[in-house]
């Protein structure tokens, strides 16, 4: 892995002011002004490969809340005092809507340009990310309103959405085959609002998933966590592995043990050290996607599983394993020599192939979460 051990000290040692600076001065502007629909309301999905907005394409739920979470993360973190505002009119929108426009419960998977209703699924992942959103609004002011959105989500999928084999269904109406992610990004948006409310019941909403995990997700044997599931949660085989995945579930177990007390060490070592076999060897970037007995099965390489493997180490340094630190801030340096180095300042690449030839050529607004996410933890735990 050439490309790994050639990272000057100086190189490792400002990576994480350097994220920060990307963020506050590039990103967090760029997508505010540019990313944002003054005409007709909304983020835009995405940024054609000049950096102009691609107004055409449709609107995703999941990317809207996506963007609510940067801006009201940015502004509790102090980097961008106006982020409350935006994440705030970012917000008005999505309820305006997305929120039952068919005058059913829960949110539409997707919105025309102008603002109608695209696709009406209601899509598992996206309340994840909408409950998300909710949360890191809450925690700025703990407005009342937006609580009681937090309460009607949760209402909506304890009602529609709950699995008699544990877990929820991947939308309404039902599909096939089951995933691992949505659980995963639920379990992040339960620990996100414990975080803004104390509520313990959240710790024991974030337990359920915890138990999904030991109990299926992840294979004690293998030491890796699957992505398909039949409906009472036997593995499909054979077995897909997004590396990704593994080193995000690192960070999130740290990020329960953090609210409940309850150790996730050896689950947290097992998944980071399955990640690391997924490396490309010419970059030392985890691949797209492999096979329960370490192979790679797509090695295709995309950003947001840069992010991922970053958090996890952060999260491992968070725990004090030695090294740990070092690690994380190489991880961020590959992050940003290979994903950040675009001519538009605040864009990014999104995937390349084997070559490292780029295969997206659009700038999609959906990584900044795993961006900004990984900026944040970095300097929370980094410094």
């Amino acid at each position: 892995m050439a490309d790994v051990h050639n990272v000057a000290a100086d190189e490792v040692a400002g990576v994480v002011a350097r994220l920060k600076r990307r963020m506050i001065d590039h990103a967090l502007p760029l997508w505010s002004t540019t990313g944002w629909d003054s005409a007709a309301g909304g983020f835009v999905d995405r940024l054609h490969q000049d950096g102009s907005a691609d107004r055409a394409a449709p609107r995703r739920v999941v990317v809207q809340a996506r963007q609510i979470y940067c801006y009201a993360k940015a502004a509790q973190m102090g980097w961008y005092p106006e982020g409350r505002a935006i994440a705030l009119k970012g917000l008005d929108y999505l309820l305006a809507r997305a929120k039952a426009p068919d005058g059913r419960p829960g949110f539409a998977y997707s919105l025309t340009p102008e603002g109608g209703v695209l696709d009406p699924l209601r899509d598992t992942y996206g309340h994840a990310f909408v409950l998300l959103a909710l949360a890191t609004v809450h925690g700025l002011d703990h407005d009342a309103q937006v609580r009681a959105e937090i309460d009607a989500l949760l209402s909506f999928l304890d009602t529609q959405l709950r699995s008699p084999h544990g877990g929820f269904q991947e939308g309404l109406p039902p599909a096939m085959p089951r995933r691992q992610n949505p659980q995963m990004h639920l379990f992040e948006a339960m620990i996100a609002c414990f975080d803004a409310t104390h509520d313990l019941s959240f710790q024991n909403r974030a337990g359920e998933f915890f138990a999904l995990f030991l109990a299926n997700l992840y294979d004690k044997q293998t030491r890796v966590l699957g992505e398909y599931f039949e409906e009472d949660w036997s593995k499909i085989q054979p077995v897909s592995v997004e590396p990704g995945h593994q080193a995000e579930w690192v960070w999130l177990l740290k990020g329960f043990e953090r609210i409940t007390g309850c150790p996730t060490g050896r689950p947290r070592g097992e998944l980071l050290a399955s990640a690391l076999r997924y490396r490309d060897a010419a970059t030392g970037c985890l691949v797209d996607e492999g096979n329960a007995e370490g192979g790679i099965r797509r090695d295709t390489r995309r950003l947001w599983p840069q992010t991922e493997l970053a958090k996890a180490w952060i999260a491992q340094a968070e725990a004090g394993e030695s090294d740990a630190a070092d690690e994380a801030r190489k991880a961020l340096v590959l992050l940003e020599r290979h994903y950040l180095s675009h001519p538009v300042t605040g864009g990014w690449y999104d995937q390349f192939d084997r070559e490292g030839k780029s295969l997206v050529a659009t700038i999609p607004a959906s990584s900044f979460y795993h961006l900004l996410c990984a900026a944040t933890e970095a300097e929370q735990v980094l410094g």
